[in-house]
Formats: C-alpha cells, structure tokens, sequence
C-alpha cells in the first residue's frame, strides 16, 4: 500500500469515527480587552485590522500625530513591535519532521505563533515575521529582511512625498529599536544609502532634533555598528496563517499567568533558552522597551540593564470531560466501542520544564509538565500529532502520566483512549496542557478601575501545519517536495474562510516573473477558486548583491462549505519552483458560543483580589482596581 492509499484509508476511517457535534454548542474564540493605555489584550490585536487601529491610536497619543502617510503608519508599527516583542532566542519548532535539531531552515517565520507564544526571538526572526504584517500594512512584498554585519535588519518600501514616485527602502530595525532620518529630519534613510558614512548615521550626538524623539539604537549605544555591511536582501521572508482563536469546551478552564510560575511560583513551563537569569528559569531579556513603553519616545541615553525587565508568560488549559452527559462530545474527533480521540489546538505553543539547567534543556529527553494526565482509567493511552496518521507513546494510563516529551514545541495534539466513553465517566480524568504566551498580548489591568470588553465570535481553527508531519496527513496529490500538491480535508463543521502558506525554493536571485497560485475547490476539483492569485516575488529599488533563495507565498480567502464536504487547497507555479513545505488553516463555525466566566486576580495598594463575571454574550464589565495594580493571572471558563 503506498503512503498516499494509507493517509486516505485513515481519512476515510476518520470520517466514519467523528460523531455530529450539531447539538452541541462549546465556546468558539472568546477574547477580551481592557483599556489599558498599552497592554489591552487580543480583542485589541487580534486582526491586522485591529491591530492597525490600535498602533496608530497608541502612535497619536505618544507623538500627537495621526497617523496618515505610509511613513507614519510604518513609524507606528515599529513603535508598537519595540514595546510588545523583545530580543531572544525562542525554542524551535519540528517543521520538517527531523528533531528540534534539524539543520533546515529552522526560523520561525509566522507572524502569528510568533506574536502570540513567543514575543521574541532574534533578529532575523523577528524581522521575517515582521514582513506579513507590512503585507498586509502597505502592500505587497513593501517589507523585507536585510543582511548585515552580524545582524539581520528590516526595510520598508515606502513612496511619494519626501521618498519620491518611485519610492526608497528605508531602516526600521525593530531588534535594535532603530530608525535614521536624514539630515533634514524630513526622512528615513536606507541601509544602502548609509553605506558611505555609516558612523557619521549612527553617532547619537548627530544633529539629534532631526529624529523626532527616536533615539539611534535605542537600547544599545554600540549596536549601529552592524550597519557597516549591506549584503542580502530577503524577500518575501515570513507569512500570516489564521489569527490567534482559543475554542474552549464544557469542563474545560484557560488562565494566563503574567508572570512564570504558574500557580506555585515555582512551576516553570517555557519554549525558548533557559538564561535562569537570577535563579528563575527560562527566556528573559535585560533591555527593551516592554514592561516599560512610556519610556522609548524622547529617550536621550536609552534602556538600562535590568535582569528580567520581560519574562515569558504562560497559558494553562484544564479540560475536564464530562461523560456522564454529551459535552465530552465538544472535544472528540473520533469515537467508537474501543476508543475516545480528543483533539486540541492552541495559538500558543505548548512548553516543557526542562530536565536540567542546559540552555537548551527543552530539547533533551525527561521533560515535564507541559502536557499531563490525571484520573483513575484503566486503558491505554497514546498520542498523536499528526492528525491521527501515526501514534505513539502507547502505555497504561496512570495518575500523573506526562506526555510533554510528545507535545512539546506544539500547537496542538489528539489523545487516544483505548476504552468506551462509558467506561472512563468514573475516572475523574483531567488533561492538564501548558504553554508559553507572549505577556505583553494578553490583557492586563490598570490602575483606578478598569474596563474589560468581551466578544466571542463562535469560530475555531483546524490546521493542517505548520509541522510537515501533520501537513503530510492531509496530501492527496502530487508531493511536498514536488513542483505542485494539494490538500484535502473534510471537516465537520461549516468552514467560512481558508488560510494557506507555501514555502518555496524560489532561486537566487528570485525571478519576479514566476507566477505562484494557491486555489480551493468545492467538487472533488472540477473547479478551482484562487486564495492567491499570481503572487510574484517583487524586486524593486537598491539592492544587495545576494539574495536568500526562498521564499513564502501566502493568503486567505472565504467560503462556505458545509459540514462533511471535502475541501481541496492546491499550490502550484508557472516556474517549475518546488514546495518545500506547506499548510492550511480552516476556519469553521462551531455555533453559538456558551456564556463565559471571566476571573482575574491582582493585587493593588488595598491587597489581594479575585473577581469574576458572566458574560452571556458581547458585553463590558467595569472592574473596581485601586492603584499600583499588578496582574497576576485571568481566567475563561464556559459556564452552560
């Protein structure tokens, strides 16, 4: 049987297994914000369209301008990448299916993920994210990575006015928190262009006034000193998948912790190098503008050191099935006589409290606490993280059983019970996951009361990726690796949008006439609709004398298909240009969500607190805080 009959003869049995969830009705998307003047959480962040809303109102009220021109409108993104993700080195993920230790191109280049469970990562990591969201900003292909001395910059493409009509590429280093005006101060000078006096640029004392408040390498004197080659252009370097969506189920709780710790202050769960920067493990960084915002504009001297100015932050799920009614039906994928599959998905990333102090402990064999089970089962129990396709870790069920060596680095898994549902409503199980969580997304209190907002749009998230593993599940034609594939799932609720990626070996230097496509189909392929449609890799203004050879193609679109209807996604190209890899997100509307059990707790000048409250549907709650608030964790719970 070749590999492709056994993906289908699985897709098929699948189909058969998974049990209509029509009557049931789980939680879909729930997010909040605050009025915090910088850190209101997702329902803030959560699109590109609210994002943009939020950084030009956060670019308004520092400077006292609008945001209106291109220029203004990159000003106010790099303002806001400065102040919510910082400098680190962030845990790998397995995407081409070889070990977190693969030596393939192992950067994290989507924009979302990297946003959500990270908030950091080194400069070329965060300047190939950044790239998606220009794209989506300014146009296309208007943001890309540039090689420089030990370094790995960004530029964004910007035209007419001061930049003329057929526009310049000027610097917008987030990693160094560093922009460069001309003499004039009228506009943003490009690396190229400072090649010739790069330390007459890079010299603080240089006709100040002319940066409009933005001190050259804002958190480190010496750090423009990278400027001093220009080597490689990378376009097109990082792409968007679908934006960040929680689906919770009945018996199932998240609290985000905004500090490491989790509720004992001692449990460190974390995807990314362990500095154990005073004693506390896990990523850290000393200078930046996060955790101290107000700071940045008008700075004279910079960010001092300050060990642990940010920490990671963590999300923990608790699900609790119910057996003894349908809802445990809310998180299962596949179900017969002898055996119960629950899935899940996070737009975090699932952690792991390392075996030992190494650096990169979260690697090595032994890890805890990211994914574990309690209760009283008498089954076995394995895991899946592609989809069902291959199981591992088949063992007993025992109370406190860890599977964090199998889900680790993740943003998602399916647990196979050996056993009917009947047989495991006495067990009292419990699946504890943890994750990582970029602090500076999630939704924090202010001092003098607060106002907390809620929206819940009943959507949810099924992926096939990022992981070449859990992609490879879903192949039905042609070949990862290959000149075209295609994608085939059949979800099991209404699907309303389609977001799709490919990773291609697109040449050095890329030809701008190779023509890419991304497409969908509704009937088994007889007819194609395009998701990206002639997507081009744009060469345009000065550039370096190499080239990176890759590159992403990416979009998104909607539709309408109903439950069980099979949906085929499609890469292909004019150029002969192969797919390294590739994924798809679909989107599917899981009804109306269930009421929701908001509860934070802080503590301000008046001591400890913990206040919860219902929302039933989109609505604020006025929260009563004093001052020196400091939030510790906040809560979702369905409440049926």
């Amino acid at each position: 049987m070749s590999r492709h009959r056994m993906i289908r003869t699985s897709l098929t049995l699948l189909m058969f297994l998974v049990p209509t969830t029509a009557l049931l009705a789980d939680t879909g998307d729930p997010q909040i914000r605050t009025d915090h003047p910088w850190y209101p959480g997702e329902l803030a962040i959560s699109t590109f369209d609210r994002l943009f809303a939020t950084q030009a109102e956060t670019y308004q009220r520092v400077t006292g301008l609008e945001v209106e021109s291109d220029e203004q409108k990159a000003l106010a993104s790099w303002l806001w990448r400065n102040t919510h993700y910082w400098h680190g080195e962030a845990g790998r993920r397995d995407l081409w299916g070889d070990g977190f230790k693969s030596t393939k191109d192992t950067r994290l280049r989507e924009y979302w993920n990297g946003l959500f469970g990270y908030g950091f990562g080194l400069c070329g990591t965060t300047h190939s994210q950044w790239t998606a969201e220009f794209e989506h900003l300014l146009g296309h292909g208007r943001g890309r990575g540039v090689g420089a001395a030990g370094h790995n910059a960004f530029e964004v493409f910007l035209q007419h006015g001061n930049y003329g009509p057929n526009g310049r590429w000027a610097l917008l280093d987030h990693d160094l928190s560093t922009v460069i005006f001309d003499e004039s101060g009228r506009r943003l000078l490009g690396l190229g262009e400072m090649q010739p006096n790069v330390d007459h640029w890079i010299d603080r004392r240089f006709k100040p006034e002319r940066q409009r408040g933005w001190l050259v390498c804002g958190l480190h004197p010496g750090d423009g000193n990278s400027y001093r080659k220009y080597a490689v252009a990378e376009y097109l370097a990082g792409y968007a998948g679908p934006p960040p969506m929680v689906r919770l189920r009945r018996g199932e709780r998240m609290r985000r912790y905004f500090e490491p710790g989790l509720e004992d202050r001692k449990t460190f769960v974390f995807w990314g190098r362990n500095y154990n920067t005073d004693g506390i493990p896990g990523p850290e960084r000393s200078r930046t503008w996060v955790n101290q915002p107000e700071q940045m504009h008008g700075s004279t001297s910079g960010t001092p050191h300050r060990n642990g100015q940010v920490r990671f932050a963590n999300v923990e799920y608790i699900y609790r099935p119910d057996f003894a009614t349908e809802d445990y039906r809310e998180g299962v994928v596949a179900e017969n006589d002898e055996q119960v599959v629950f899935a899940f998905q996070t737009p975090y990333v699932i952690g792991a409290t390392p075996p030992t102090d190494d650096d990169w402990g979260i690697y090595e064999a032994g890890c805890r606490n990211g994914l574990v089970l309690r209760g009283e089962a008498s089954c076995e129990v394995s895991i899946s993280v592609d989809a069902g396709r291959t199981w591992l870790a088949k063992q007993k069920f025992v109370d406190g059983l860890d599977l964090t060596d199998f889900a680790k680095g993740r943003s998602q898994y399916w647990l196979r019970f050996s056993t009917s549902a009947k047989q495991l409503a006495d067990s009292n199980l419990q699946i504890r996951t943890v994750c990582q969580a970029n602090v500076a997304v999630l939704p924090r209190l202010k001092d003098d009361g607060t106002t907390i907002s809620y929206e819940a749009s009943g959507n949810s998230v099924l992926s096939m990726g990022p992981e070449m593993e859990l992609a490879s599940r879903f192949v039905t034609g042609g070949a990862i690796g290959e000149k075209t594939v295609t994608l085939t799932a059949t979800p099991n609720e209404p699907v309303t949008r389609v977001y799709a990626a490919a990773h291609t070996a697109s040449g050095n230097p890329p030809n701008p006439n190779v023509k890419y496509s991304i497409e969908y189909s509704l009937d088994a392929g007889k007819n194609w609709q395009p998701i990206v449609n002639d997507w081009v890799v744009p060469r345009r203004g000065d550039e370096p004398g190499d080239f990176w050879s890759q590159s992403l193609c990416y979009g998104s679109c909607l539709l309408n298909a109903e439950p069980g209807r099979p949906i085929q996604i499609r890469f292909r190209n004019d150029g002969g240009k192969r797919y390294l890899r590739i994924e798809a997100h679909l989107i599917q509307n899981t009804g109306n969500p269930d009421p929701v059990k908001v509860t934070y707790q802080w503590t301000d000048s008046e001591g400890e607190h913990q206040k919860s409250h219902l929302f039933d549907a989109n609505g604020q709650w006025q929260l009563a805080t004093a001052r020196n608030v400091r939030t510790r964790w906040v809560e979702f719970e369905p409440a049926p």
